[in-house]
């Protein structure tokens, strides 16, 4: 737990999409926690940094973390998927609060174990789930929460891609070791959202193929999860859509919303956009609003335009500084990423068997 008034300094270990488009930003951006170390051994990487954050240090490796960890706070990690488990273990084998971009692990006993050692030594560990706060999902989460569709009965959630050509690199690798694919990437974020509002998961199904030439892992995927609670969830995470459907469409008992369209935070961070700077972050035009209503396609002037909540990612990490200075339990927690993870090892069991699973609910 770190004072009052203390700034928490952070060690971010990698500088690549997720280093550098949202992890750095939206440290820098929240009061309490300062950008203090760049892990990369790239020369590019440390230029691009340098010129947003002048005063940022750099190290090559995280070993280099650890031989200094009484001067750091929190390590964040940003690196690919593979470094993940070791990495955090390392962290807090060296006394450090440890935040990890999904998904934590390739395996929910890795995600548990990892959870178990944080527990033991008395520090944080909570999980990068920012697109709990997508504005989309915070409207849908309203919705829900006052009743305004009745009893929510199917779920339907696309994360959906036109990007024909691969591109390369180890997100599209079909070594099992680099944890990648859609499945384990987009999968991560529609499988978190619907477990966050839906409850547990008692049985999973799923299609993954890889359409794309050359293509070594999934990127083409759907998941339909039935919770305990009675509800479906249909998931959608694919690179393939030549035609992209909406976001999301929620089927309940009185009413439906229907939303086409993503939330603006990514496209502005990666524009170089930071929040805090001028008004109207996350927030977007009446055009892009979702719709509710019964009995007719909003397409066709079908029920009513919602306001849509802005987006706000800069909770994530105001949630962190908060559950360090306070000692309070952080925004997303490792135990809540092995539930999701529990939902991906069986939606990959079911895809390659071609059958359903089922889960048991963790008391």
């Amino acid at each position: 737990m770190t004072g009052t008034g203390t700034p928490t300094r952070v060690g971010l270990v990698g500088y690549g999409l997720a280093g550098s488009v949202f992890h750095a930003p939206l440290i820098a951006a929240t009061d309490g926690l300062v950008l203090d170390t760049i892990v990369t051994s790239s020369q590019e990487r440390r230029e691009q940094a340098r010129a947003e954050f002048p005063g940022v240090r750099f190290a090559a490796s995280p070993d280099e973390l650890w031989q200094r960890a009484d001067s750091l706070d929190l390590i964040v990690i940003a690196s690919p998927n593979k470094t993940h488990v070791p990495i955090a273990t390392a962290a807090l084998k060296a006394g450090l609060p440890v935040v990890v971009d999904k998904p934590v692990a390739g395996s929910a006993a890795e995600a548990r174990e990892l959870a178990a050692l944080a527990e033991e030594r008395g520090l944080l560990l909570s999980v990068f789930q920012n697109r709990r706060w997508d504005n989309d999902f915070l409207t849908l989460t309203r919705l829900v929460a006052a009743g305004e569709l009745g009893d929510v009965q199917r779920f339907e959630s696309r994360f959906e891609r036109w990007r024909p050509q691969l591109k390369g690199g180890w997100r599209e690798s079909g070594a099992a070791e680099e944890i990648g694919g859609l499945l384990y990437d987009l999968g991560s974020h529609v499988v978190d959202q619907a477990l966050v509002l839906f409850g547990p998961a008692v049985r999973v199904y799923a299609e993954a193929d890889a359409r794309r030439p050359g293509s070594e892992t999934d990127d083409d995927t759907f998941i339909a999860i039935t919770h305990a609670n009675g509800v479906r969830s249909h998931l959608y995470a694919s690179a393939t859509t030549a035609q992209l459907g909406p976001r999301f469409r929620v089927l309940g008992s009185t009413a439906g919303y229907v939303k086409y369209g993503l939330d603006p935070q990514e496209a502005d961070l990666r524009e170089g956009r930071r929040p805090g700077r001028g008004t109207g972050w996350g927030v977007e035009p009446e055009s892009l609003w979702g719709r509710i209503g019964a009995g007719e396609s909003p397409l066709t002037g079908g029920g009513h335009p919602v306001e849509t909540e802005p987006g706000d990612y800069p909770a994530y990490y105001a949630g962190i500084a908060t559950a360090l200075r306070e000692g309070t339990a952080p925004p997303v927690t490792a135990h809540e990423a092995a539930a999701a993870l529990d939902v991906l090892e069986a939606a990959r069991r079911s895809a390659r068997e071609g059958t359903a699973v089922t889960l048991e609910v963790r008391s």
